[in-house]
C-alpha cells in the first residue's frame, strides 16, 4: 500500500480508468430523474486560468453529487471557438483562424482534462466546425421563415483606413480604432438584424418563472429591456408638411416643451434646416459622424447642439418652439427626437443653460403651492391664480401642474393619463408603450463567423440557401490584411452564385453572423451532439431540458443570457422545444483575486508591477525604488498578478486546488488566491490519507455494529458522522455553500482522529462515510481511498449518504453550573432531564458544594439543555 500520498500519481491513474471504463458517459436510460449541469463554454484562448478553474470545479462538484443522488447526468463541454481574436491572430502571425483555434482547443482540452472532470467529452461541440454552423444557419433561416430576420440601413463604427466596420468595443474611449488609430466614423450600411423587440414583453414577464436567479442578474435584464410607459406625440413641423414624433414618459410636463431636438441623421433634418443654417448644421453632422456611440452618450461630456433654423409647433399651446440637432439624441433610439422640457429633465436643463433657451416650469412640488387656487375654471380658461414657482435646478419628481392649461392644478399621475386621452381624442397622440431594448444587429464584416447563408439575386431578392446546401461554409483560401473590409467580399468565385430559385447569377451575402448567435443554442446541441439529419431530436431536447443548473460569470448577465432565452423562445415557437426557459437555476461564480502591486505614483497600465518582480517583503517598484501598494485584485496578465494553474496542479495536484477553490469562499464571492490557504487543504487532504491508509493497515473487523449496545464513544462518533451528512447534504442543496460543506468534513475528520472506538464498527462506518462525502470535491483521492477500503466499484457511483435522525439525538449533555455567573464545573447528564433534575445534579456535583458551603443561595437559574446558575450570598 502506497504509505504517502501521492497526487499525481493518483489522478493519472484514476484518470485513465474512468476514460477506459466510461465512467463520464452521458447515461441513456430514462429510468432516472434527470439533471443537466452546465458551465458557460470558453473562448478556446489557448491556456485555461484560475477563473476557469472555479467555474469548471463548482460545476463538477454539482454533477458529481446529483450523479450519487441517483440522477442521470448530462455535463457536457465545449468551445465557443469563432470570433475576432482568430482574424487578429492571422493577421498578426500569417496563420489560418481555423489552424489557430484548433491548436489552442487541443491545448485546453488537455487542460480541462487534467483537472478530472466528469465531462461527457462525447458530447463535445466547437461552433467553428462546420457540422455545428450547418444548423446555426439553419436556425437562422428558421427566423427569417418566422419573419424574425431582416436588413436595413444602420449606423455602424467605420474605420476609414482599415476600410473595415468595428464593434463598440474596439473603439477607444476618444473614438479611435483599436488598431488603425484613426478616428472612427459613422457610417450607414445594410445590416441584418433580428426582431428580439418582437418578445420584448414575454422576455421580461417570464423572469418571473426563474426564482433559481440571482436578483441582481434579473434586475439587470429587466431594465436593458427598459420597459416604459408613455405617450407618442406629434409636433407639426411649420412650412413643412411634416410632423416630428417624440415618446415621452412625462406627458405631465408637455406645457414646458421650449425645444425639439432631432439626431443629426434624422431624416428629417435636412427637411427642416434653413438656408442660412444649411452650412453650419452640415459641419456639425460631419463632426458628430466621427463619434461613436460611446462618446455621444457619456453622461460626463457635455451635450452639444445647434439650431437648424427650423420651428416646430407644440399642439398642446399652438406655440412655435425652435428645432435643434444635438450628439445626445441617436436616430436608432426611440423615434429619433425628443422634446426638450429643461425644467424638469436634468441633461435638457444644463444643455438649455448652455445654448440659452427657455426653462418654463410646469411641475411644481405640491408643498410649493399649497394653499393656491389651481382649479381651472368650467370653460376651461387659464386658473385664478397664476403660479410662478423658479427653481435653480431641474425638478425631475412628480408633483402639481401648474402653467398647463386646463390640466393645471392635476397631479402628475392623474395628468398624464388625461393629457393623453386629450391628445388621442385630438388626433395628435397616443397612449405607448415603448422598450429600451433594440432589435439585435448581427452583421459582422469578418471572416471567422458563421456566413449567414442567403443569395442576393437582382430578380427574386433576397433567397435562402435551400437546406440541402448547408453548410455555406467558409473558404480556406482567405488573405488576412486587416484591411479592405470583410475578406469574403474580396472572393469572387465564392461570391458569385446562381440564384438556386430562377438561376439568374446572383451574390451570396459576405456577412457572417454574430458570434452571440453560436452561444444562444449551443446548450440545446449538446443534448443530440451528434445528430447529422437534424439540429436535435425534440424529443431528446425537451427530456434533458431546462438546463437544471447553469455557472458562469456576472458579466454574461444580460447579452448571451437574454440571447439564449429568446433563441429558446422562438424555437419553442417554431414547434421544436415546448419549455419556455433554458436555465432553470443561474449561479455567476465570483473573480479569482491575486495579490497585486501597484505603484500609486504612476498612471495606466504601467502602475501594475509583476508580482515576479517585487520582493514581498519589502515591495518596491524595480524600476524607481518607489514603495508599492498591496491589494487584491483579480487575476489579468496586464496586472502580473496571475497564478497558473499548471503550476499549482504540478505542485499540490489537482483535488487540493479543488479544495481550495471550494474552501476560501462561497461560490458567488470573489475569492482572493493565497498559497497559505493552499497548503492548508493539502495537509488536510494527507491527514485523511493517513487516517484510511492507518485504518487498512490495522485490519480492523467490519462485522455489522449492533445500534442498541453501543458504546458512548459509540455514540458520540455516530452522532458526529450523521452530522456530518445532513450538514454536507444541506451545504450542497439550494445555496451551494461549498465553503462550509468542506468545514464539515474537517470537523467529520477531526472526529474521527480523536475517536475512543477505532476498533468499533461505527469507526468503519464513519471511514468509509468520509471518502463517500470526499468523493465529489477531491474525486481522485477520494477514488484511490474507496479502493483502499476493499470496494470494487466506483465511489462516484455510490448512493450519496443519508443520515439516520435517530443518530443526530444525544443521550447526554453538557451541563455548565456557574455560581454568581462565573463557571465552575460542567458535568453529563441525560439530554431528556426536566429543570428539577438539572438542578438535583448541580447541587450533587462536587466541585460546586465545595463553592456552596457555608453560603446562602438566593436564587436559582436554571436554562434547559445549557446551565444552571446559583445566586449566594
Amino acid at each position: 500500500m502506497e504509505s504517502r500520498y501521492n497526487a499525481a500519481a493518483i489522478e493519472e491513474k484514476w484518470q485513465k480508468t474512468w476514460l477506459d471504463i466510461g465512467l463520464d458517459k452521458t447515461p441513456t436510460e430514462s429510468n432516472k430523474p434527470k439533471f443537466y449541469a452546465l458551465s458557460m463554454f470558453p473562448y478556446p484562448s489557448g491556456s485555461l486560468h484560475m477563473g476557469h478553474v472555479r467555474n469548471y470545479t463548482i460545476t463538477d462538484v454539482i454533477a458529481r453529487l446529483k450523479r450519487m443522488q441517483g440522477y442521470r447526468v448530462l455535463h457536457p463541454m465545449g468551445w465557443d471557438a469563432f470570433g475576432l481574436p482568430a482574424e487578429n491572430a492571422a493577421i498578426d502571425r500569417g496563420v489560418p483562424p481555423a489552424k489557430w483555434t484548433y491548436q489552442n482547443i487541443a491545448q485546453m482540452r488537455q487542460q480541462l482534462q487534467r483537472l478530472g472532470l466528469c465531462i461527457d467529452w462525447d458530447t463535445e461541440v466547437a461552433t467553428c466546425s462546420p457540422d455545428y454552423y450547418k444548423w446555426t444557419q439553419w436556425i437562422f433561416l428558421q427566423f427569417l421563415q418566422a419573419g424574425l430576420a431582416y436588413q436595413k440601413e444602420a449606423a455602424v463604427n467605420w474605420d476609414p483606413i482599415d476600410q473595415t466596420v468595428l464593434a463598440n468595443e474596439q473603439v477607444d474611449s476618444e473614438g479611435r480604432s483599436w488598431r488603425s488609430g484613426a478616428k472612427v466614423e459613422r457610417k450607414l450600411l445594410r445590416q441584418w438584424f433580428l426582431k428580439i423587440t418582437d418578445y420584448a414583453e414575454e422576455l421580461l414577464n417570464d423572469l418571473d418563472k426563474l426564482p433559481g436567479w440571482p436578483e441582481r442578474v434579473k434586475l439587470m435584464q429587466a431594465n436593458w429591456i427598459g420597459k416604459s410607459s408613455g405617450a407618442y406625440l406629434e409636433f407639426p413641423i411649420v412650412g413643412v408638411d411634416e410632423k416630428i414624433g417624440v415618446y415621452t414618459t412625462r406627458p405631465d410636463t408637455v406645457y414646458g416643451v421650449s425645444y425639439v431636438v432631432l439626431a443629426p441623421e434624422h431624416p428629417l433634418t435636412k427637411r427642416v434646416t434653413t438656408k442660412e443654417q444649411q452650412a453650419a448644421v452640415a459641419a456639425f453632422i460631419t463632426e458628430v459622424s466621427n463619434q461613436s456611440e460611446l462618446e455621444r452618450t457619456a453622461e460626463d461630456k457635455p451635450k452639444r447642439g445647434i439650431p437648424t433654423g427650423g420651428k416646430a409647433i407644440n399642439p398642446f399651446t399652438g406655440e412655435e418652439v425652435p428645432i435643434l440637432i444635438a450628439d445626445y439624441v441617436l436616430y436608432e433610439y426611440g423615434t429619433g427626437a425628443v422634446m426638450g422640457v429643461p425644467a424638469h429633465d436634468v441633461r435638457d436643463f444644463k444643455f438649455a443653460q448652455a445654448y440659452d433657451l427657455p426653462i418654463e416650469f410646469v411641475i411644481a412640488a405640491p408643498e410649493d403651492v399649497a394653499g393656491f387656487d389651481l382649479t381651472p375654471t368650467s370653460e376651461g380658461e387659464e386658473v385664478t391664480q397664476l403660479v410662478q414657482i423658479e427653481y435653480n435646478q431641474a425638478y425631475t419628481e412628480p408633483g402639481i401642474l401648474i402653467n398647463s392649461g386646463q390640466f393645471t392644478g392635476l397631479n402628475s399621475v392623474d395628468a398624464k393619463a388625461a393629457i393623453v386621452k386629450y391628445a388621442q381624442e385630438k388626433g395628435f397622440g397616443k397612449e405607448r408603450i415603448q422598450y429600451r431594448l433594440r432589435d439585435w444587429l448581427i452583421s459582422r464584416q469578418r471572416y471567422w463567423g458563421a456566413p449567414i447563408p442567403v443569395i442576393h439575386c437582382p430578380n427574386c431578392g433576397i433567397v435562402p440557401v435551400p437546406d440541402k446546401d448547408l453548410p455555406v461554409q467558409l473558404p480556406e483560401e482567405v488573405e488576412f490584411t486587416g484591411r479592405g473590409g470583410s475578406p469574403l467580399a474580396q472572393l469572387e468565385n465564392w461570391v458569385n452564385v446562381p440564384c438556386p430559385t430562377c438561376g439568374t447569377p446572383a451574390k451570396r451575402e459576405t456577412d457572417t453572423m454574430d458570434t452571440f448567435i453560436d452561444s444562444s443554442w449551443y446548450f440545446l446541441r449538446f443534448t443530440d451532439a451528434r445528430n447529422e439529419q437534424q439540429v436535435f431530436d425534440s424529443g431528446k431536447t425537451n427530456d434533458w431540458m431546462p438546463i437544471n443548473q447553469y455557472v458562469g460569470g456576472i458579466e454574461h448577465a444580460i447579452l448571451h443570457l437574454l440571447y439564449s432565452r429568446f433563441f429558446t423562445k422562438v424555437l419553442r415557437d417554431r414547434g421544436l422545444l415546448n419549455f419556455d426557459e433554458p436555465f432553470e437555476r443561474l449561479l455567476t461564480q465570483g473573480m479569482v483575486q491575486g495579490l497585486t502591486y501597484m505603484n500609486p505614483n504612476k498612471g495606466g497600465k504601467d502602475k501594475w508591477i509583476p508580482s515576479g518582480l517585487v520582493n514581498p517583503a519589502d515591495p518596491r517598484d524595480p524600476q524607481t525604488g518607489e514603495p508599492l501598494q498591496r491589494l487584491y485584485a483579480t487575476m489579468s496578465k496586464s496586472k502580473g498578478n496571475g497564478v497558473a494553474p499548471e503550476d499549482v496542479i504540478a505542485k499540490y495536484g489537482v483535488d487540493t486546488a479543488r479544495m481550495f477553490i471550494l474552501f476560501k469562499a462561497p461560490p458567488e464571492k470573489d475569492l482572493e488566491w493565497d498559497e497559505a490557504d493552499v497548503e492548508g487543504q493539502f495537509r488536510f487532504l494527507n491527514r485523511v490519507w493517513r487516517l484510511v491508509t492507518d485504518y487498512v493497515a490495522a485490519g480492523v473487523s467490519r462485522k455489522q455494529a449492533e445500534l442498541a449496545n453501543l458504546s458512548k464513544p459509540e455514540k458520540e462518533l455516530r452522532r458526529a458522522i450523521h452530522t456530518a451528512i445532513k450538514a454536507v447534504t444541506e451545504d450542497l442543496e439550494d445555496e451551494y455553500q461549498f465553503n462550509t460543506a468542506v468545514s464539515e468534513l474537517m470537523k467529520l475528520s477531526n472526529s474521527l482522529t480523536d475517536a475512543d472506538c477505532k476498533n468499533s464498527p461505527i469507526y468503519a462506518e464513519g471511514i468509509q462515510t468520509l471518502v463517500a462525502l470526499l468523493a465529489p470535491f477531491a474525486p481522485h483521492i477520494a477514488e484511490e481511498l474507496w479502493h483502499l477500503l476493499g470496494n470494487n466499484n466506483s465511489v462516484h457511483t455510490q448512493t450519496w449518504p443519508s443520515f439516520d435522525a435517530a443518530a443526530l439525538v444525544a443521550d447526554e449533555i453538557t451541563l455548565v453550573i456557574q455560581v454568581n455567573g462565573k463557571k465552575r464545573a460542567d458535568i453529563q447528564v441525560p439530554a431528556q432531564a426536566d429543570k428539577a433534575e438539572l438542578e438535583k445534579f448541580a447541587r450533587e456535583s462536587e466541585v460546586v458544594q465545595r463553592h456552596l458551603e457555608g453560603k446562602e443561595i438566593k436564587k436559582v437559574i436554571v436554562v434547559p439543555g445549557k446551565l444552571v446558575n446559583f445566586v449566594v450570598v
